[in-house]
């Protein structure tokens, strides 16, 4: 009991170790005088008059309230073809599930998927393009999937000599950087580059990173023109006016993303199937608190973890302030949630999958903790190679720390 305890606290309180003695699910100020690139039709709707235009969008690809591609149609610009990331263009799907070809309803414009067996723009799918505009809301974790889309969309505009235009959006993890950074030989779809695991760049200055620093294949660059955020900087509190995907359905599962998603590659359920995604945390077996829930299939969740079964963990709905004040990674949920397993429940199986490796961008970080090692001899190992990430970070940065 006094063991169960004790973990409770240290999963509500984890951040920094820091006590508190009540949390809000505060929503970040935004600054009302901020304008996101597809706000500012003015600078690039000259450059699609008269071209037939792909667009790279979701649902969070909005002007004010209206979507960027119906206002470009209401714009009489030729809107060719979509192309969507994960989730879909309506961002309907839920997590890996397939995203087809399909024909958006709305407006009778093609839709073709980059999710699933492909992921990169084919060169029949940019036949007759004149340029590509991509407008996704990202969350600022490495292995968050649109910007590894982003990567594959800039490959197929050089390969193919179309420019790409990117409309910027806030980063609401755009104000630190932290984890291990991704080695050779554990790319992919979850992280191609060597960035950390919070690399606190917007869309459009990891584009010029990618760009700058000859990522794509074979060193080639794409004919990238960026239309940043008016008014931003790295320290700006944003709340996302729309869900960048249907289990981050607000700013604590945001804010929490980087840090909670770990546990996608471990034995412990995210919360997929509940109204709390990446709020809450726990396991069948784990008789870690107080906190019980129980996942169910849903469109956003179809058949996750657990399905039907009790869950026993912790509810961290409440520490959105707290994950703002930290601004950095949490490890002791993990540590923690690892140590119970090995000590109570290891005779179930393995605490780890093999995914476990793509997300952490090494091997090493499920060695330091299965080795016991602490939350700061882990911090410890990262900062040599953030450092040199931090160095090439500032050579493409367009908004003030």
């Amino acid at each position: 009991m006094r063991y169960s305890i004790l973990i409770s606290l240290i999963l509500v309180l984890g951040f920094c170790k820091q006590q508190v003695s009540q949390t809000y699910d505060t929503l970040p100020v935004t600054h009302p005088e901020l304008r996101v690139g597809a706000e500012r039709t003015e600078i690039y709707f000259p450059e699609l008059d008269g071209k037939q235009v792909a667009c790279v969008a979701n649902q969070t690809s909005m002007i004010g309230k209206v979507h960027l591609v119906d206002s470009l149609v209401r714009a009489g610009i030729r809107v060719a073809k979509v192309f969507a990331p994960e989730h879909g263009f309506r961002g309907l799907q839920a997590a890996g599930e397939d995203v087809s070809n399909q024909i958006d309803r709305k407006t009778g414009i093609p839709i073709v998927s980059l999710y699933g067996n492909r992921k990169k723009p084919a060169p029949d799918d940019l036949k007759g393009i004149g340029v590509v505009l991509f407008d996704i809301q990202d969350v600022g974790a490495r292995f968050y999937t649109y910007i590894s889309t982003l990567t594959y969309v800039m490959e197929a505009c050089a390969e193919n000599g179309i420019p790409l235009i990117v409309l910027d959006r806030p980063n609401p993890n755009g104000d630190y950087v932290d984890g291990p950074v991704l080695e050779n030989g554990y790319e992919s779809f979850v992280g191609l580059h060597p960035v950390p695991v919070v690399h606190g760049m917007t869309v459009g200055e990891y584009a010029q990173m990618v760009n700058g620093e000859g990522w794509l294949r074979n060193g080639i660059r794409a004919a990238l023109n960026v239309i940043p955020v008016e008014g931003y900087t790295h320290s700006t509190r944003y709340s996302l006016p729309v869900a960048p995907s249907p289990n981050l359905p607000n700013d604590t599962a945001v804010c929490l993303y980087p840090s909670v998603c770990f546990f996608e590659g471990t034995v412990v359920s995210v919360g997929r199937g509940t109204d709390h995604p990446f709020q809450v945390i726990g396991h069948p077996y784990f008789l870690l608190g107080s906190y019980l829930f129980t996942p169910e299939s849903r469109p956003e969740a179809l058949h996750p973890p657990y399905e039907g079964q009790h869950c026993y963990g912790a509810s961290l709905t409440g520490s959105f302030e707290v994950c703002q004040r930290s601004r950095q990674l949490n490890l002791l949920w993990l540590i923690h949630h690892y140590d119970y397993w090995d000590k109570q429940v290891k005779d179930r199986g393995s605490f780890f999958s093999d995914y476990f490796d793509k997300l952490a961008g090494n091997s090493t970080l499920r060695q330091q903790i299965t080795e016991r090692k602490t939350e700061e001899q882990i911090r410890s190992s990262w900062q040599e190679g953030l450092t040199k990430f931090k160095s090439i970070r500032q050579k493409y940065l367009l908004y003030p720390e």
